[in-house]
Formats: C-alpha cells, sequence, structure tokens
C-alpha cells in the first residue's frame, strides 16, 4: 500500500507542476481535477475562445489499486513517462495506455498492463 499512496504523491506534485504552466485567462480556465481515493487525475482546459467551445483533456493518469500508473492521454510535450521515471515511479510499473498493446510490446522497459 506504501508504493501506491507514493506513486499518487509523485502524480498529484506533477500535475500541480504542469497546471501551473498552464494558467487559466480571462476566456479559458486550467482545471485540475484530482480523485485521490480512487486514483484518478485529469488535466482540462474549459472555457470559450471567442466563439469556439474549449473543453480538452490534455493529461489523464490513473494510479491503479494493483500499483501501475496508467498513462491514459498525454497531450503534453512533456514526455510524462519519463518524467514519472525520473521521480520515482519504476518504468516497469508505468502503462502507455494510450497505446494499443501490440505497439506497448515495442517498448519493454514499460509495463504492458
Amino acid at each position: 500500500m506504501e508504493k501506491i499512496t507514493l506513486y499518487k504523491k509523485i502524480v498529484r506534485d506533477l500535475f500541480g507542476a504542469i497546471a501551473s504552466m498552464s494558467p487559466s485567462d480571462e476566456q479559458v480556465e486550467t482545471q485540475l481535477v484530482i480523485d485521490d481515493e480512487r486514483g484518478h487525475y485529469l488535466l482540462f482546459s474549459v472555457g470559450w475562445e471567442d466563439d469556439n467551445r474549449e473543453y480538452a483533456p490534455f493529461l489523464h493518469i490513473d494510479v491503479t489499486s494493483m500499483g501501475r500508473v496508467l498513462i491514459q492521454h498525454d497531450g503534453t510535450d512533456l514526455k510524462v513517462a519519463l518524467l514519472l521515471a525520473e521521480k520515482g515511479i519504476p518504468k516497469s510499473d508505468i502503462v502507455l495506455a494510450f497505446h494499443p498493446k501490440h505497439q506497448r510490446a515495442l517498448l519493454p522497459e514499460f509495463a504492458e498492463v
């Protein structure tokens, strides 16, 4: 259980840092959604720019009860998987869930499931 708590803290801290790089303005708000209990972390862009609706998740990570960190969506240019590894989460516990399973097999240093 200690490992999951650590992983959640690492993910939460990374999301806070990324959110601070993407400040809200008068039209579009950057929303950080954290559900620590269930291990869900999302970063959204929400609002209106002129007459165009902005509603876009740009980062979504789940920390599972099995101790896996699933990167569901990475719309950043930050290489989030590598940042998580640098912060202490082994690549063997990071799942690049935004890739189909057959593509994950091409990156054996990361977890497939």
